[in-house]
């Protein structure tokens, strides 16, 4: 199927494919504007980045300094330097 526009004769397939490819080139634009407006994290967010990964590293060391796990440390390095080869 043909349709003349402007004096000239395009199949439906070309102008959809056109529309198509004018639709990811929209997307695109868009895109790198919005990644060129995000220049990093503001202060708030490290602040908030910051506290959690504090507040991760108190858990942590409360875990491995419990008295199941430092046991069982203990055995397993106790275990690894007696073994008569």
């Amino acid at each position: 199927m043909n349709a003349i526009t402007d004096g000239q004769t395009h199949s439906t397939e070309s102008r959809a494919s056109g529309r198509a490819r004018s639709r990811l080139r929209h997307w695109g634009s868009a895109l790198r504007r919005r990644a060129r407006r995000d220049d990093g994290m503001s202060t708030s967010e490290y602040a908030v980045g910051t506290l959690a990964a504090c507040a991760f590293a108190a858990i942590l060391y409360k875990v491995v300094t419990s008295e199941g796990v430092v046991s069982a440390l203990n055995q397993l390095i106790t275990k690894a330097l007696d073994v008569q080869v």
